[in-house]
């Protein structure tokens, strides 16, 4: 099998990324329908960037993100849960990673290590910042052994039924 990364058109392959995060995290397609708006629109954001990786052509894993922006919708839902930690400032000259995911048949492989730290790589910024389902997960653990630490926790995004954590790391990311 030939696993492939690099950059990713996510405005013209947005079904195939979404698929592969459907698989990875559980979504009905309503909630697809919803977030193929949200990535349409975040990849018109300056500095927005995609990588993919592919297996004999087919897309398994994606991630995307962008330079942060305080206005953003993001940044106004996680702003008073980080300024109560006194970490308020992780959000400016922050690389964000808005989505990571990798179909299961092919976790576990490096390739959402990989993916991060490429995209990562390519960041002007000198930190990145991301959330991540509030749990003791094999997704943290990756997250923790790149670098991030948990800048907020118990998170609460509107409509989303679990709480989130923030979590931020020095750029470049650590390389195990």
């Amino acid at each position: 099998m030939d696993l492939v990364i690099g950059p990713l058109d996510l405005s013209a392959h947005v079904d195939e990324a979404l698929a592969v995060q459907a698989v990875a995290f559980g979504l009905g397609p309503d909630e697809v329908a919803v977030r193929r708006q949200i990535v349409l629109r975040h990849m018109t954001y300056p500095g927005a960037r995609a990588l993919g990786a592919t297996a004999d052509g087919s897309l398994v894993g994606f991630v995307y993100g962008m330079p942060n922006d305080r206005t953003h919708w993001w940044s106004t839902v996680v702003e008073p849960y980080l300024r109560a930690q006194d970490n308020d400032h992780w959000l400016d000259d922050s690389f964000v990673i808005t989505e990571l995911h990798v179909h299961p048949a092919y976790q576990n492989r490096g390739l959402g290590r990989s993916l991060i730290t490429t995209i990562t790589d390519g960041a002007a910024e000198p930190r990145s910042i991301l959330s991540a389902i509030d749990t003791e997960s094999p997704a943290r653990a990756l997250y923790r052994s790149l670098g991030y630490r948990d800048l907020a926790r118990q998170v609460l995004f509107p409509s989303a039924p679990k709480p989130y954590a923030v979590m931020g790391a020095p750029l470049p990311l650590h390389r195990r």
